[in-house]
């Protein structure tokens, strides 16, 4: 069986190209935009690794695994986002897995492409994740309408459970 395609995602790169995250509080953005691309991902059955920079924090690298398709990566102690995507996109090429990179950073472009590596601009992986969520609505939702009159509990109680809620109501 053929393994999925596997998507290496610079987290903070992608929210910043990404038009209806509010950045103000980052850790709401980053909940967003793992709730998206997960959802994403298994539309399009790619396997996707969300890279986040913790380059700050004085933690190791941290993995927070979804499901076998997805999980989420914090970089560790003195290492960013791009050091960890460089780092697997040759670690998976190796292993003779199709990898893509979105980010629209220069300097990790010229890295990954030599590794072997495809190479998606943010901007353009956030236009496709758009579309495809255009496409799952309209496909499973398509034209909802609503009934014309109200449907209402009490339209299908009889007159008696009706006349004890009542009482139960006035407290007798």
């Amino acid at each position: 069986m053929k393994k999925r395609p596997y998507y290496l995602v610079d987290g903070y790169n992608l929210i910043h190209v990404w038009q209806e995250i509010n950045t103000d509080v980052l850790a709401t953005a980053r909940e967003f935009l793992i709730r998206s691309l997960h959802e994403y991902g298994a539309y399009e059955k790619i396997e996707i690794a969300l890279v986040f920079d913790a380059a700050r924090s004085e933690d190791e690298e941290r993995v927070e695994v979804y499901d076998d398709f997805f999980r989420v990566i914090y970089s560790g102690f003195n290492e960013t986002a791009d050091n960890v995507i460089e780092r697997l996109s040759y670690e998976l090429v190796q292993k003779k897995r199709e990898v893509h990179v979105v980010s629209s950073d220069a300097t990790i472009e010229t890295v990954i492409l030599g590794a072997g590596a495809y190479r998606h601009p943010s901007r353009e992986f956030y236009r496709a994740v758009k579309r495809a969520k255009q496409h799952l609505r309209k496909e499973y939702l398509g034209n909802v309408t609503l009934p014309v009159q109200r449907n209402e509990v009490g339209d299908r109680l009889g007159a008696d459970v009706l006349a004890k809620l009542e009482q139960l109501r006035r407290g007798k």
